[in-house]
């Protein structure tokens, strides 16, 4: 036989209670830092133009920029968790991401930023594919989704942290905000000194090796532990992704569509949100802002209530109800004009856009591929989610100038979000079983 393969009811070993917990810890504080990097930049906006006097166009291209080098940046690390580890691939991000964000502070002209944003930015956003990869292989198979909604639900943490630092020291200059930025991501870099790399990537780099030197009972004895598709070991992981039809092929594909959608449309709901609510439905700029603070704030539970009920009943049942809701949701709240009743649905779009669909759907994202492309797959997958905010922002920018906000609304948030009814094509995938039970 040219592949050998371990048994389909493989159960990794669980792991240290006290290290799984401090692994959801640092994994939780990584993605929190992630999401503190990007609003410290929302949040310094203003501050920025105003003092490197740059036009509304020059804003523009910054965020495209900043987006373009998101997708590229997610896309080499997620290729690089598959040859040179999830944990290496984890501190070069981390690092990068410190490192940038404090040369923020000595940036004078537009391409200066433009450089360092893109980079602090794209290598704290890639921190979402490796957590997902490495968090995912290493926690029980009983609690993966509940244990890895702990950790997603570090974006709206970091949204609370970057607004206290910036309430704190923006007093100081947006360049003091920045340098403050770095030392809790110092911090978090310490603590990663004592994180292992992934079991199940140790495991295939030794299969590699001895499939590669002819060791045929070494190979068959390392099956014993983690089934893998050894016909596939050679070739590149893109190629073993996209090269020929396949189960794995089809549910990438498949997930592609379904976060282009989701990542489009996201851009309406929770980027360009607060110009909505200002411009279109008559609120304050601190109305909208204590909205958001709210929804994100309870939005927390939300993300743990997604793991909570893709434990009992599927995470792709949750993306279903989910992305169910999404379109008619934001068709509704485009038709309210009382302030409360416009406050209560949109409570629920952010919950619905952010904490039951990430709750389950990034542990689904892990669950779809086997190990031996699983860092490709995923990084292919964040890169198409910052595809998604790409075209949103370019069919925002376009849309909002050409026509009305009423128009941008109902085309970008409720035409694109009934688009994530594509979710339903997304196969099942029964809750609690070894990875290496769901594909190998």
């Amino acid at each position: 036989m040219s592949a050998y393969l371990g048994s389909a009811s493989d159960s990794p070993p669980l792991l240290d209670r006290h290290y799984t917990i401090y692994l959801i810890v640092i994994a939780l504080a990584g993605w929190a830092l992630a999401s503190y990097d990007f609003n410290l930049l929302v949040l310094t906006f203003p501050d920025i133009a105003e003092s490197l006097q740059l036009s509304a166009t020059l804003v523009g291209l910054l965020g495209f920029i900043i987006y373009a080098a998101m997708f590229a940046i997610t896309f080499f690390v997620g290729f690089g968790m598959d040859t040179l580890g999830r944990k290496w691939m984890w501190m070069f991000c981390l690092t990068g991401s410190a490192i940038f964000t404090g040369l923020t502070y000595f940036v004078q002209d537009f391409w200066q930023l433009a450089l360092v944003r893109a980079l602090a930015s794209g290598l704290a956003f890639s921190e979402l594919a490796v957590s997902i990869t490495l968090v995912n292989e290493q926690v029980p198979s009983h609690r993966r989704g509940l244990l890895y909604s702990i950790v997603q639900g570090g974006w709206p943490l970091g949204v609370f942290l970057a607004s206290g630092v910036y309430l704190a020291f923006h007093q100081y200059g947006w360049r003091t905000v920045f340098l403050f930025g770095v030392i809790p991501i110092v911090v978090v870099m310490l603590g990663r000194y004592w994180v292992k790399e992934s079991d199940r990537f140790e495991h295939l780099q030794q299969l590699k090796a001895a499939k590669r030197n002819g060791q045929m009972d070494r190979v068959a004895e390392l099956l014993q532990k983690y089934s893998v598709d050894t016909s596939e070991l050679d070739r590149v992981t893109l190629g073993q992704l996209l090269g020929h039809p396949s189960e794995v092929r089809r549910r990438l594909l498949l997930l592609t569509v379904v976060w282009l959608f989701y990542g489009t449309s996201f851009v309406a709901t929770n980027v360009y949100i607060t110009y909505w609510l200002t411009e279109y439905a008559g609120w304050s700029a601190g109305g909208a802002a204590l909205l958001l603070l709210v929804a994100s704030g309870i939005g927390y539970f939300f993300y743990i209530l997604g793991g909570l009920l893709g434990e009992r009943w599927g995470r792709r049942q949750v993306l279903v109800v989910t992305g169910l809701l999404t379109g008619p949701l934001n068709l509704l709240f485009m038709f309210l004009h009382n302030p409360v009743a416009i406050a209560v649905v949109y409570f629920c779009i952010y919950q619905a856009t952010n904490g039951t669909w990430s709750g389950a759907g990034y542990a689904y994202w892990a669950e779809c591929f086997p190990t031996r492309v699983r860092g490709t797959a995923i990084g292919w997958l964040g890169a198409m989610l910052t595809l998604g905010f790409i075209i949103g922002t370019v069919l925002w920018t376009t849309l909002i100038h050409a026509t009305s906000p009423a128009f941008t609304w109902l085309v970008i948030a409720v035409a694109v979000g009934f688009g994530q009814w594509t979710v339903l094509l997304l196969p099942k995938i029964a809750p609690g079983q070894a990875l290496e039970q769901i594909a190998t």
